[in-house]
């Protein structure tokens, strides 16, 4: 026992590593996440006291526990010995195929990284981006939704900036869940989106098995009070108008075991004077496609430019972006037995009724209705007489229309979608879709 025993070097060294290793699993590392687990969760009540919706728990639980949880689901687990017997495959390779799904589906929500890094990021961009105008009645009517509810913004999807924006706007109220598609699961993007409480859906899957790990997922965060963002048109609008709705997510939510929690819908209009993606949207649109020409080279020569221009102070924003929130709606006002069709056309409808009614659209929509150039008096006439025939309820802003109509000209002039000429103001050659891309975005005003 007390004979000395020679080594070499390199195996003495791999005895000293595994030996840290072994300490640190089994006695350092325990001690220091229960260290910063507990800071984190003082953090969390502070913060709590702060937002008119707390952070729910079901969302703070740890992802190893969430991913769990929906495996040993009962109705998962019978969903796997269905998928086994009619795929022909043994079970245990059935379940490890519904655990992927799970892991691929359940966000790792940070509260650190949502409200210190994602809130300030959102707002930043949103701010340096865009002038934003938000509804009157924005705060209101989060604050007068019960505090026992689970509120869903139920939004249009204009642009990819439509997260940034309604986080931004939302962030002193709570943290919000959305349901991001494919294009977002590429490294190191998918951990930073993860963070923020978001979760991965693929938008083709037709597989039974995974719709069901999905639709449990939302279901159980529905349960639990989680604050979501939906998109029902599925995804971006690539012609300016809202999409008809896809049933799924709204399905899902329908389906959860609510017992006595109510659940809210908000609905939240967007438009903006310039959408960042409208070219790709529009040439997507005119190919009779969704697949998006958007190359990576092309991404980061805008961005570049457009800080290069910050940095010279010649960078011109890119007009307004305004995020309207409409009167909220409880699911019990549809019935014992809601239908999920009659659900999405009605909040559908209520987006619609609360689309902020913009100058640049408005002036699109004069231009290309009018058969000759427009001097300024005579656009501006127009443009007031056309705001003057909208819906009653249209939020287009009154104060200084002059001022504005003047802004939204001079925009579209730089973008060179219209013209200016001693006769007056009209469409650019070739800029007509373009023109319609923004105009419809109000045209359910005026078609009705």
């Amino acid at each position: 026992m007390t004979q000395t025993i020679e080594l070499p070097v390199w195996l003495f060294a791999v005895i000293l590593l595994f030996a840290a290793v072994t300490a640190l699993s089994h006695f350092l590392l325990p001690s220091v996440r229960w260290f910063f687990r507990r800071r984190l969760e003082k953090a969390v009540a502070q913060l709590n006291t702060r937002l008119t919706r707390p952070i729910e728990p079901f969302k703070l639980a740890r992802r190893h526990d969430m991913i769990q949880r929906l495996i040993y689901d009962p109705q998962i687990s019978q969903a796997i010995v269905d998928h086994a017997r009619a795929e022909g495959i043994p079970e245990n390779v059935a379940s490890e195929q519904a655990r992927r799904y799970a892991r691929e589906i359940v966000p790792s929500f940070s509260a650190f990284a949502y409200f210190s890094f994602g809130i300030r990021l959102a707002r930043f961009l949103a701010n340096a981006l865009y002038d934003v105008r938000t509804g009157s009645r924005n705060d209101a009517v989060i604050e007068g939704i019960p505090s026992d509810a689970t509120v869903i913004f139920v939004m249009n999807h204009r642009s990819n900036m439509d997260y940034v924006l309604v986080t931004y706007l939302a962030g002193e109220a709570s943290a919000l869940s959305y349901a991001v598609g494919e294009w977002a699961r590429v490294w190191p993007l998918s951990r930073l989106i993860r963070s923020m409480g978001a979760y991965f859906i693929r938008r083709k899957s037709r597989g039974a098995l995974y719709r069901k790990v999905l639709a449990r997922y939302v279901q159980m965060a529905t349960e639990g009070g989680v604050t979501q963002a939906i998109f029902p048109e599925g995804g971006l609008s690539l012609n300016g108008k809202l999409m008809p709705p896809k049933m799924g997510l709204l399905g899902y939510v329908l389906e959860a075991e609510l017992k006595d929690r109510d659940v809210v819908f908000v609905p939240v209009a967007i438009n903006y004077d310039r959408v960042l993606e409208d070219r790709v949207l529009i040439a997507a649109d005119e190919a009779g496609t969704r697949r998006f020409d958007a190359q990576i080279s092309v991404i980061l020569k805008f961005i570049v430019r457009k800080i290069w221009l910050r940095l010279r102070g010649k960078f011109l924003r890119f007009g307004e972006a305004v995020v309207v929130f409409g009167t909220p709606v409880h699911l019990r006002d549809y019935g014992d037995a809601p239908n999920v069709d009659g659900l999405a056309q009605d909040l559908m409808g209520r987006i619609e009724h609360e689309m902020p009614l913009l100058f640049v659209p408005l002036l699109a929509r004069v231009l290309l209705l009018a058969e000759k150039p427009l001097d300024g008096v005579a656009l501006e006439q127009e443009m007031q007489g056309m705001a003057a025939r909208a819906s009653d309820e249209a939020a287009v802003v009154a104060q200084d229309f002059a001022a504005n109509v003047a802004r939204a000209r001079d925009h579209l002039v730089q973008r060179g979608m219209i013209t200016a000429s001693d006769r007056g103001y009209a469409p650019a050659d070739g800029q007509r879709p373009a023109l319609r891309f923004y105009a419809n975005s109000i045209a359910h005003f005026f078609d009705r």
